[in-house]
């Protein structure tokens, strides 16, 4: 059955109604339902509040290096060190490491571009500061439902968002509703924020539906592929932070290293790689364990044992590519709309400066007594902010990476290191992308196949015992929900022209090519192990593959990432 036969069966759905609804409990969105309650308390007012979360709890999703700027955690909640905020650990020091196959070279401190100095940061676990918000939110008067997927956008007669479904639960492989079966809930709304995170499933959906960008460049994206490691007490460099360009990318990829010590004897570790990368022989995930065998990088973690892994899409975050983030009856914030800086590898700080200006805005709406309108004032109050401000001084970071690594390298020096140094604050010129990520892989003929090292279990691992360890499960007896709008495509197009590289740039062993009794290729999608991480949605070069939500609760359950 399809979820409306099973509507038109079984529903019709419980609602609920809220002045604003807020789809996803990470940096965004519970910084939009923080800052609505605080004015609300400040102008004694009764605005009610929810957040939806697809998680298991909130931050059971959530994945970021994270060297964190506090700019905005000051602006949202200034006594945040007193209230015991998961900021512990200051950057110490900052290293940029230029590395061949065997060496390195660091960038001496007096030539470090801006983008890379964090003085004044620290080095945190996201998922853990999310908590922390959440805890914070519900003190507020927020309501939190966690395990909730918000699964579809509701709309009003005249075309204005509504609110959200949430997805069916007890819904076996075979669509049928089982014993378990219980209808999703309607949500409904004054507004509706949307800060599912990047490529969101909902967000991309109202992307299309309102046009919202039109007159923008093409948004790009890079997977992201972290671990958390313990190590010895001798190796520990408390707020160190470093970063690593060159080996093991060569120069038709963009990407880095990056790696954080954090406290307690951790170091927080991962590889970034941009999406539009050409060869479809590439894996991210192989890239990253190679990397690790860096003497630069083994000489952090050696001795030391792997904890944590999980893998994230990001935005590239040029405001060139920002689309509208209003429409009427929501809104987008955080890495839903593309708020990120890539060239400070930095997006907790943006996420939560853009929920607070939505969150104002909202505010501002529903006690004016308005509703299912634009929230104009929110673009007004970013066009306004340092935020913009931010991420225009940095727009070119990526698109000149486009041209190259070496052309990248020069262009930010220039950028970020001489131009400030003569007093010009942003570039006098703007680059644009004009391709989205799938339209880059080439023919696998066309390039050249990569061999890539056995993992040793010491320090580099394969894919299965990666996945262990970032807690995923899902319900079995569920339809997947990485969905191909044409069965026959990856076989008769991604395997014979691409080599099936859904195999290759998955980071956790979701997709493979099997034979059927008949000897015929097919492709088998192990949704089971997915961690929600959207790279296939966004690099598969045919786009056949959509991915939907889950039932609530599933996928991976991250501590301390």
């Amino acid at each position: 059955m399809t979820p409306q036969e099973i509507l038109a069966q079984h529903g019709p759905r419980e609602a609920m109604d809220y002045d604003v609804v807020i789809v996803g409990a990470g940096p965004a969105g519970l910084a939009t339902a923080i800052r609505i309650k605080q004015l609300a308390a400040e102008k004694g007012q009764e605005v009610s509040v929810v957040v939806l979360e697809k998680g298991s709890e909130p931050g059971a999703h959530i994945l970021s290096g994270a060297v964190m700027d506090p700019i905005a955690m000051n602006e949202l909640i200034p006594n945040w060190k007193e209230l015991g905020a998961p900021l512990h650990q200051a950057v110490s020091g900052d290293d940029l490491l230029v590395l061949s196959e065997t060496g390195a070279t660091r960038t001496p401190d007096w030539l470090m571009p801006r983008n890379f100095h964090n003085d004044g940061c620290y080095v945190i676990s996201l998922s853990n500061l999310v908590k922390w918000l959440a805890s914070h939110a519900e003190g507020l008067g927020v309501e939190i439902f966690p395990g909730f997927a918000a699964a579809e956008v509701l709309f009003h007669d005249n075309g204005s968002v509504k609110g959200v479904a949430t997805g069916n639960l007890g819904v076996g492989k075979d669509g049928e509703p089982t014993d378990n079966f219980q209808l999703g809930m309607e949500l409904h709304a004054k507004y509706t924020v949307f800060a599912e995170g990047a490529r969101g499933h909902l967000g991309k959906q109202l992307l299309s539906q309102f046009k919202l960008t039109e007159g923008r460049d093409p948004q790009t994206y890079a997977i992201g592929i972290k671990e958390l490691w313990e190590i010895p007490a001798d190796k520990a460099k408390p707020g160190l932070v470093v970063h690593t360009a060159g080996w093991p990318l060569n120069d038709d990829a963009f990407g880095g290293g990056f790696l954080y010590h954090m406290e307690g004897n951790q170091v927080t570790l991962g590889y970034v790689i941009g999406l539009d990368y050409s060869n479809p022989w590439m894996s991210p995930f192989e890239e990253m364990q190679r990397w690790k065998t860096h003497p630069s990088i083994r000489a952090h973690i050696e001795g030391g044992k792997r904890i944590g892994y999980g893998a994230r899409a990001l935005n590239n975050g040029t405001p060139q590519a920002l689309p509208k983030t209003v429409f009427p009856g929501g809104a987008l914030v955080g890495c839903d709309a593309g708020f990120l800086n890539a060239a400070r590898i930095k997006g907790s700080h943006a996420a939560i400066k853009s929920g607070m200006l939505c969150g104002e805005a909202a505010f501002e709406a529903v006690t004016a007594g308005r509703s299912s309108d634009m929230l104009t004032g929110y673009e007004d109050k970013y066009k306004a902010s340092w935020l913009h401000e931010e991420l225009w001084t940095y727009r070119n970071f990526k698109n000149w990476f486009k041209k190259s690594p070496l052309v990248g390298k020069l262009m930010t020096g220039v950028e970020h290191w001489f131009l400030p140094k003569i007093g010009v604050k942003s570039p006098p010129w703007t680059l644009h992308n004009a391709a989205a990520d799938h339209t880059k892989l080439l023919p696998a003929d066309q390039c050249p196949q990569i061999a890539y090292p056995k993992p040793d279990g010491k320090l580099s691992f394969d894919r299965l015992s990666s996945v262990f360890i970032s807690n995923t499960n899902h319900e079995e007896n569920q339809p997947a929900h990485l969905t191909l709008k044409d069965a026959s495509v990856p076989v008769a197009t991604n395997l014979a022209r691409y080599a099936g590289p859904e195999g290759r740039y998955c980071p956790a062993g979701v997709y493979e090519y099997v034979k059927t009794d008949a000897g015929a290729d097919r492709l088998q999608i192990n949704a089971q192990n997915c961690v929600h991480c959207k790279t296939s949605d966004i690099k598969d070069p045919t786009q056949n593959i959509v991915w939907v939500t889950p039932e609530g609760g599933g996928g991976p359950n991250y501590v301390g990432m």
